[in-house]
């Protein structure tokens, strides 16, 4: 998305948790849940209202009425310019933030963009434990927006997904880190197949149709996340059986 600019015309109201300004959109598309930045200092965009009712967006050429977070209100100027944060002047609460707002796909920050920003700091293992879990949620509602943006299939969407809440479980365990069991069954409906007709394919798999073949390989994506969480498996369970079973299959397929 370009970065969307707002020119200030006036501040009808300021405190120190935030104000209301008259803008112009001088640039890309302003949406609630943006955050706009002022020298070092931030502002969240909350509310737009134009001709007396909210609205979720407004763009280049309108003015409109903005709810605005932060201190700094107090100190705007007739004619300054906001400028919307790139993916990656993002702090973590204002994303928290921004995503809790369910923003419309195309907004920035960019989903794939967000979610290497995000699997990196949930990997950082410098990072405070609860910070790192914090980026783990953003990282797979990130993920779930790359699937919808991208049109990405169950499976590629599925292998994505377990790669972030398998790394959470492995990390930090069950307490914290997930639902092994949960994770377990929702891999596990992604899949179309029985291990025992998976088994059957394999066995001849060179002389299946290349998209045969590509969704043999998916399958066979999900696969290393179920192991992952299978010692938080009580044995002798059906859901214990089952992902033993796929893990006897895995090294067949292609």
């Amino acid at each position: 998305m370009p970065i969307a600019e707002l020119q200030v015309y006036s501040v009808e109201e300021a405190d120190v948790t935030g104000g209301v300004c008259v803008v112009r959109c001088v640039g890309g598309v302003a949406r609630a849940g943006q955050v706009y930045a002022v020298g070092e200092l931030r502002l969240g965009l909350r509310r737009i209202e134009r001709y007396g009712r909210t609205v979720g967006f407004f763009d280049a050429g309108h003015v409109a009425k903005v709810h605005l977070t932060g201190a700094v209100v107090a100190l705007l100027s007739r004619g300054q310019v906001l400028t919307s944060v790139p993916p990656d002047g993002h702090s973590l609460e204002e994303l928290e933030e921004w995503l809790a707002t369910g923003p419309p796909l195309g907004d920035e920050p960019l989903p794939r963009t967000l979610r290497i920003l995000a699997v990196g700091w949930m990997q950082d293992d410098a990072v405070p434990d609860g910070i790192r879990l914090r980026w783990g949620r953003v990282a797979l509602a990130a993920t779930y927006r790359c699937a919808e943006a991208e049109e990405t299939g169950e499976l590629a969407r599925g292998a994505e997904l377990a790669a972030v809440r398998g790394y959470l479980i492995r990390e930090f365990g069950p307490e914290r880190g997930g639902d092994p069991a949960a994770l377990c069954r929702e891999l596990l409906a992604l899949i179309d197949l029985t291990p025992q007709e998976a088994a059957a394919e394999a066995d001849s798999w060179r002389d299946l149709p290349r998209p045969r073949i590509l969704h043999l390989r998916r399958i066979k994506n999900l696969l290393p996340w179920l192991a992952l969480v299978r010692p938080y498996l009580p044995d002798g369970e059906p859901l214990a059986e089952a992902v033993d079973a796929w893990s006897a299959v895995r090294p067949r397929l292609p």
